[in-house]
């Protein structure tokens, strides 16, 4: 038997939801606009002019949805209140993802019985943030829980890293949020949030410097301070990667990402050249060279430590970074 094309039925409203909504809508939206379901069916026919995305979630349109139209499937398949979180999330939040965006993680509330599909990914939780960031008609998680929560995701610890220290190097959150978020969220996965969490605090702020810091205690060479704000007096002298204060020696890890044009370099020879000025032995590093020339680069650091230490400590004011283990201090003291 051949189905009957249902009635032709102008159904108010629906041209403004799908403006709204990227084109996707929900059955239940459907319904409550007067829509019955045997016109829906016939929409999302093969050859018609919708298509089925998720359960009970379509597009109308033909054609592959993009990740808008994906997002908004998502939170429509999760339920009210559903947060999109992970690398989406940072995502709209500016901020980079090591990962495809193929899938799309979503909290929802712990007592909701509905299960991951398709591209999605659901998250039951009983720790639902109690705000959210709107991006149109997209609700995301606040940063800091858009970062723990795409630290569990990951499996590898410099993807961990690019993460966390990147969300903290660009100050879109900070490390006793995180620390929170840590403490508070589930244990499974999070041996290597915990692990890269640690070495925030401590001052990391991007994967080179990590790994940077990897090498250094691996060689057992004193370990510095990272990101510390260094004063001459009341003057302010550079926030240098690595500060070992008794040595008065500083190790830079000089990436292009941050070194995108001629302005950035004149910067970082300018600071180089106060550094020299007030006596310090600064020392530079690409990623490369601290990857696969370890040998040379721990060689060059102890070099410049021994040579730091056989002279008088520098008059230098050494702030750390915010979260670092000890508070203000004099490179001499």
């Amino acid at each position: 038997m051949l189905c009957a094309m249902p009635v032709t039925v102008r159904i108010d409203g629906l041209g403004e939801l799908l403006d709204q909504q990227f084109s996707v809508v929900s059955r239940g939206q459907l319904l409550v606009l007067g829509m019955k379901d045997n016109a829906m069916q016939w929409r999302v026919r093969t050859g018609g002019p919708w298509q089925a995305l998720l359960p009970g979630v379509y597009l109308g349109l033909t054609g592959a949805p993009n990740l808008l139209q994906k997002e908004m499937a998502a939170l429509l398949y999760a339920g009210p209140g559903s947060l999109v979180t992970g690398p989406v999330a940072l995502m709209h939040h500016g901020l980079g993802s090591p990962v495809v965006l193929e899938t799309i993680d979503v909290l929802v509330p712990d007592g909701r019985q509905r299960g991951s599909r398709g591209f999605v990914r659901l998250h039951r939780t009983g720790r639902m943030p109690s705000r959210f960031v709107s991006s149109g008609q997209v609700r995301l998680a606040p940063v800091a829980r858009a970062v723990a929560d795409t630290a569990r995701i990951l499996t590898e610890v410099r993807d961990v890293r690019a993460v966390v220290a990147g969300a903290v190097q660009r100050g879109r959150c900070r490390v006793p949020e995180l620390a929170g978020e840590l403490r508070d969220g589930p244990r499974r996965g999070s041996a290597r949030f915990r692990s890269v969490l640690a070495e925030v605090a401590e001052g990391i702020r991007s994967t080179a410097e990590g790994d940077l810091r990897n090498l250094i205690r691996v060689a057992r060479l004193p370990m510095p301070l990272f990101n510390a704000s260094l004063y001459v007096g009341d003057t302010f002298l550079a926030i240098p990667d690595a500060w070992w204060p008794e040595a008065g020696v500083v190790a830079e890890v000089d990436s292009r990402e941050w070194h995108l044009g001629p302005a950035d370099w004149d910067r970082t020879r300018a600071r180089h050249d106060l550094m020299c000025a007030a006596g310090i032995f600064p020392l530079h590093f690409s990623p490369r060279q601290i990857r696969r020339e370890s040998a040379e680069v721990v060689r060059l650091i102890r070099s410049a430590l021994d040579s730091g230490l056989q002279r008088p400590p520098l008059p230098i004011r050494t702030i750390p970074c915010e979260g670092s283990p000890g508070g203000q201090r004099d490179a001499n003291q």
